[in-house]
């Protein structure tokens, strides 16, 4: 769920329960004042748009905390939030009705106090219902996305160990260093794909993509080419990306680019970093009649897909399209520091 669909929902439940309380305050629809409702919605409103502003200001810092004690503090930030509102409003209210502070009492300045800190309690009760709710459904999200990761990483292993160990076994004879350089390549390969599926820098990500690359090279030969462009080397260290995004985007290149050729093919892996943003762009030949589609084609770039967005959100743009004798993937997203 983004963050601007989390605002608005709460943007148009602030302003529900500010119609209710304006309503109970009133007693009858003959009693309800226009302008006493908006007052009502500016006030909530303003509360909640400034809880949530002070929700992102530590929301690092609440990461670190246990769920219980994030949801004890937020309750204590929303009254905060309510009894400071309350006063400098009634400060407000108290100058533009005399123009002057000189006799303000401490009754002026604490009027509604209560009234308005009981709201704050069934506001309070009503933002961390539905956090909770909200973080429920995330949480569901991420255990079916991983579900589906699992069940892809089923898949792939067997056909792909399979293919790797013909060509060790093959390699044995004819140039044992060479197979055991592809031997240490493919258990790192192998132990990275087994690890939690977590955030780890490009540089981490494009070294694990070239180790999969250079087992794949001594199984196709001189039918494989790739072809690395990364403007901004310097820069890999610092973005992050989950783990095994782009192996599964390299390796389907490699099938349908380069198995279904019956030439020497070049992929090209295009990595940029401009203003905040990732810039990916994979592209490999592409022949429509004789393309065979291959079983959880689709599913791999799916969960792909699905696991940027996990942790980038609405910042993902992922598309790819064929053209020209070519077929090209094209990932976007805002990055996020290490």
């Amino acid at each position: 769920m983004g963050h601007r669909q989390y605002l608005l929902e709460l943007f148009i439940s602030s302003n529900v329960l500010a119609f209710l309380l304006a309503l109970a305050e009133a007693q009858s629809w003959s009693n309800l004042n226009v302008w006493h409702v908006l007052e009502y919605i500016l006030y909530i409103n303003w509360i909640l748009l400034a809880f949530a502003a002070f929700q992102d200001l530590f929301a690092k810092r609440l990461a670190q905390y246990t769920y219980l004690s994030a949801m004890i503090f937020s309750f204590i930030l929303l009254q905060v939030i309510v009894m400071c509102t309350t006063l400098v409003l009634n400060i407000v209210h108290y100058w533009a009705v005399h123009f002057s502070l000189q006799n303000i009492s401490t009754n002026d300045i604490s009027h509604n106090l209560i009234l308005h800190l009981s709201y704050g309690i069934l506001l309070g009760a009503f933002c961390l219902r539905y956090m909770y709710i909200r973080e429920q459904a995330v949480l569901q999200q991420h255990s079916e996305l991983n579900a589906r990761v699992q069940a892809m990483q089923a898949r792939i292993h067997p056909h792909f160990l399979f293919n790797s160990l013909n060509s060790v076994v093959s390699l044995i004879a004819i140039d044992p260093d060479k197979a055991e350089q592809m031997l240490i390549d493919l258990s790192k390969l192998f132990r990275a794909s087994f690890q939690e599926l977590k955030l780890v820098t490009l540089k981490e990500e494009i070294q694990l993509s070239k180790q999969y690359i250079a087992i794949e090279q001594i199984r196709l030969g001189e039918r494989l080419n790739v072809e690395w462009n990364i403007p901004q080397p310097g820069l890999l260290e610092y973005v992050q990306i989950p783990l095994l995004t782009l192996q599964p985007l390299i390796e389907n290149s490699i099938f349908y680019g380069v198995e279904n050729q019956m030439k020497d093919a070049k992929i090209g892996i295009l990595v940029e970093i401009l203003q905040n943003q990732v810039n990916i762009v994979i592209t490999n030949p592409f022949l429509q009649d004789r393309i065979k589609v291959r079983q959880g084609h689709g599913i791999a770039l799916e969960n792909v897909k699905q696991r940027l967005k996990a942790h980038f959100g609405d910042s993902v743009y992922f598309r790819n399209y064929a053209g020209n004798g070519l077929f090209t993937m094209v990932i976007q997203y805002q990055y996020k520091n290490r």
